[in-house]
């Protein structure tokens, strides 16, 4: 199916940052705008979505350019999964970020520029060309280090370097790979390269440019070796702003991994087993991070380092089962990973610390909030029948049936550590009593009203029940986990709805 729908979400938002550009001092208006701006494009996103289930492939050829040589744009099953993913977390941290950010950080222009990141995670969701692919990720790392620096702050500004200095050595390696790539094969489509590369004879040349790619991918995804990056930096911004990035950030490389590997490059045996070495690493050394850390945040960004291994391996397994539990624990993930770390600037408010050595009685103080905080923690372990759960299963399943025991062994220990972090995290924070008074400087809220105090709470209950929601429903989610799956291990349905039946 051909439309010019697709662009409709990214158009979205480019115009709310535009619009936002003329109430640069109005807070509460910018406020408004953003807010009117990421409801229209939750709307355009959920409608895409249907438009691919009900449709199949949606694209788009820029200029009526035939492919390869215009510019494409395509929503299959998993890029519509991911752009509506995009949009909830956008809806519900722009909402949070009304109440959570004080005056200053606004008028910097924090608005403005976190709608262009959401644009541009959403560009690199639905190109359907590797330079382009290039191009949006750097519209998210100029936007996300903006993000990151706003408000000045010293631990800020050296997260924010360390984040800044890694990912531009990943758009290093990453331009380095589609230079090689088109040196090859000629073309930068993504449906074509899939055509061209096979044609290729030099197959030493072709690992080594899947590699490149993996290499790059996977610094932005922050898989073993190349994460510290993330847990120096994830801590030091406002919860709004680490919302985002904990959820969506390192996705989009995972989403472009799985992209590059299931359509461009089909992977040998040495790299299946590479990938599986990597994400068994990435599962233990993001586990055993989080064990002796006290800032909440700071496991919070071990824990998202530990559970991109679960993605990793789904890769390293490279089953349609094991695909179908990679995509049902990306969507739990990014809504659980968001909503923790607005959750965490909450209990920031209420104690003025992350630290959870220094907090304690959230349970007797906030009996509704911390039942909240339970279902999201649950939905986190994996707690029957919670979101968590499901995808899991499938994963211990497919690394059983394979016999990859190193693989599943990885996963059980992550998933003990994960379960013992956060029955520590509760202990300290909820179940005892609040301990001497807190020292520690944090980031502070402006003081608000009550509707301050709704849009703090909102999105954290919204995302919970998603997750409780996915939970339940796990039968449909499966299902759709499935046709996604499908079309990834089928990459010549990809092909065709790019090219036309002519290849």
């Amino acid at each position: 199916m051909t439309t010019n729908f697709i662009l409709a979400p990214i158009l979205m938002h480019m115009f709310t940052a535009i619009v936002l550009l003329f109430f640069w001092n109005k807070v509460q208006l910018q406020k408004v705008i953003s807010i009117v701006g990421n409801s229209i494009a939750f709307l355009l996103c959920l409608r895409l979505f249907e438009m691919t289930m009900t449709n199949g492939f949606v694209t788009l050829q820029l200029g009526s350019w035939e492919a390869p040589f215009g510019i494409t744009f395509i929503a299959d099953t998993l890029s519509a999964i991911m752009v509506l993913l995009t949009a909830l977390v956008s809806l519900a941290v722009g909402i949070y970020s009304t109440a959570s950010l004080n005056v200053s950080r606004i008028k910097f222009g924090y608005f403005f520029i976190f709608h262009f990141l959401v644009m541009g995670l959403l560009g690199a969701f639905l190109t359907g060309d590797i330079f382009n692919l290039y191009v949006w990720f750097e519209v998210v790392i100029i936007s996300s280090f903006v993000l990151l620096t706003v408000g000045g702050k010293k631990l800020q500004m050296e997260g924010a370097i360390k984040y800044v200095t890694m990912n531009m050595l990943a758009s290093v390696i990453f331009l380095t790979a589609i230079g090689i790539l088109y040196g090859i094969t000629g073309t930068l489509n993504i449906a074509d390269l899939a055509v061209k590369i096979a044609q290729v004879e030099n197959k030493g040349l072709v690992t080594v440019t899947s590699l490149l790619f993996f290499v790059g991918f996977g610094i932005k995804s922050a898989v073993f070796p190349l994460y510290f990056w993330l847990p120096s930096a994830y801590h030091t911004p406002p919860s709004a702003i680490a919302a985002i990035f904990g959820g969506l950030l390192t996705k989009m490389g995972v989403y472009a991994m799985f992209r590059v590997f299931t359509v461009i490059f089909q992977p040998d045996h040495f790299t299946l087993v590479l990938f599986s070495v990597i994400a068994v690493l990435t599962m233990i050394t993001g586990a055993l991070g989080t064990i002796n850390k006290r800032s909440f945040r700071r496991i919070l960004s071990y824990l998202i380092v530990c559970h991109i291994g679960y993605l990793i391996a789904g890769l390293g397994l490279n089953t349609e089962l094991a695909f179908v539990g990679v995509i049902f624990y990306l969507m739990h993930d990014v809504v659980v990973k968001s909503n923790l770390f607005m959750i965490s600037g909450v209990i920031v408010k209420m104690r003025e610390t992350v630290d959870i050595t220094r907090l304690g009685s959230l349970l007797k103080d906030y009996p509704k909030f911390s039942f909240v905080v339970a279902l999201v923690f649950f939905s986190l372990i994996g707690i029957p029948p919670l979101s968590g759960f499901w995808p899991k299963i499938l994963l211990f399943q497919e690394a059983f049936k394979q016999e990859n025991y190193f693989i599943l062994g990885a996963l059980i220990l992550a998933s003990f550590v994960t379960l013992f972090v956060v029955v520590r995290i509760w202990i300290e924070a909820f179940w005892k009593e609040s301990p001497k008074p807190i020292t520690e400087e944090v980031d502070h809220f402006e003081p608000f009203s009550y509707s301050g105090k709704i849009a703090l709470i909102v999105p954290i209950v919204g995302l919970a029940a998603v997750s409780v929601f996915i939970g339940l429903n796990a039968n449909g989610f499966i299902k759709l986990s499935e046709k996604a799956a499908y079309e990834m291990k089928h990459p010549e349905i990809y092909i065709e709805n790019v090219l036309g039946s002519k290849e």
